[in-house]
């Protein structure tokens, strides 16, 4: 799919802004950044698209507020800059939005509602009846109470999470650079990549590790933020936010930043739930049960089955790896607990009955519960 095909499809787009688009190099929220972007945002509001919004700098706006020099350490610290400094940015937001006579919406999220299924639902139904009012949401994460989300979550993940519960047509991740390029791009050797197909071991290995005073997200965030949102068929264009009405160049098409092509493959809702959860533990198979999962779309039976990894419970999230490969193949719900597959790993199910008992599961992951991934 060319970046102009899916453009002239697009009718629900998730917009990440960065920390460093709306705030000074002190942290301070940045008046005229800020209106920059809610301009440009309005602008494509009004031609009818269907825009949320994911919005960083709370933190850094509580910082400000609380009168601090540096980045807390501490998570009481961090959470209390967070609760202080979300309030005051969704204010401005919603201010500056009334200006243009356009509603927003406060919507918070954490891990826990990516990681229950009817907390999920609920969150999309959320989404969607926002979006139906002709309201734009503006997501952040609940870092005043999320430990996790302060110290491991970046807004990335969560732009790239809102896109799937959304089933959003395009991710636009804006931030304070042009787009993923080949190697560091100080250096003299990288080139700009404009177009990504899929995103492969070769492109994550391009992708440095970096992030900014008051950020929390590099360019290896953005990547995995983009692997997670195309293959739930969402395209993602990676540009750069101080660039001169980047939006507008984005949704005519022009090739502006590095545009990573949508998955054609559609996966269900319930499988687009499955790719977002935090696994718990892996199943280690052999190359006949991996070429069954990847070839012929079966579920995993546990004859295939070598290894349980880490510790884990029936209904849990986990990853399956296959025997020499790097990495993991699939994410599925386990019907057999870490304790379970280790007793049963390459029986047949006859055995496996006589092991545990008469409602011992066929699968150890249903093919409807899991996600093959893209390697």
């Amino acid at each position: 799919m060319l970046r102009k095909d899916l453009i002239n499809k697009v009718k629900r787009i998730v917009v990440k802004v960065g920390t460093n688009l709306i705030t000074t190099e002190r942290g301070r929220i940045d008046d005229a950044k800020i209106t920059n972007v809610v301009n440009q945002l309005s602008d494509i509001y009004k031609q009818k698209y269907e825009v949320l919004l994911v919005s960083s700098g709370a933190i850094a706006s509580g910082i400000e507020a609380l009168g601090l020099k540096t980045i807390p350490n501490s998570i009481p610290e961090l959470q209390a800059s967070a609760s202080v400094g979300q309030g005051q940015l969704v204010h401005k937001y919603s201010e500056l939005f009334k200006q243009k006579d356009i509603n927003v919406g406060q919507v918070l999220l954490t891990q826990h509602d990516a990681m229950h299924r009817q907390q999920y639902v609920n969150a999309k139904n959320t989404l969607n009846k926002l979006l139906e009012l002709n309201i734009i949401p503006i997501i952040n994460e609940n870092d005043s109470t999320a430990v996790d989300e302060i110290k491991f979550g970046d807004n990335d993940t969560l732009a790239a999470l809102v896109a799937n519960i959304s089933e959003a047509d395009l991710l636009v991740i804006l931030s304070d650079i042009d787009g993923l390029y080949s190697k560091d791009p100080k250096s003299n050797v990288a080139h700009f990549i404009s177009v990504v197909e899929k995103i492969d071991k070769d492109i994550e290995a391009g992708a440095s590790v970096s992030s900014t005073m008051f950020g929390r997200g590099g360019m290896e965030t953005k990547i995995r933020a983009a692997k997670m949102a195309t293959a739930g068929s969402t395209g993602v264009i990676i540009a750069n936010g101080n660039k001169a009405d980047i939006l507008s160049q984005i949704m005519k098409g022009e090739q502006v930043g590095t545009f990573f092509k949508p998955s054609q493959k559609k996966i269900s809702a319930r499988k687009i739930w499955i790719l977002n959860q935090r696994v718990k533990g892996a199943i280690l198979i052999d190359v006949g049960a991996g070429g069954a999962i990847i070839k012929g779309g079966k579920s995993l039976l546990a004859a295939g089955v070598l290894d349980a990894e880490k510790s884990f419970d029936i209904g849990d999230v986990i990853d399956v790896n296959l025997v020499g490969n790097d990495g993991p193949i699939a994410k599925g719900i386990t019907n057999y607990s870490s304790q379970e597959i280790k007793l049963i790993a390459g029986k047949k199910h006859e055995e496996i009955v006589k092991l545990l008992n008469d409602e011992a599961s066929q699968e150890v992951i249903h093919r409807n519960d899991m996600v093959v991934l893209e390697n």
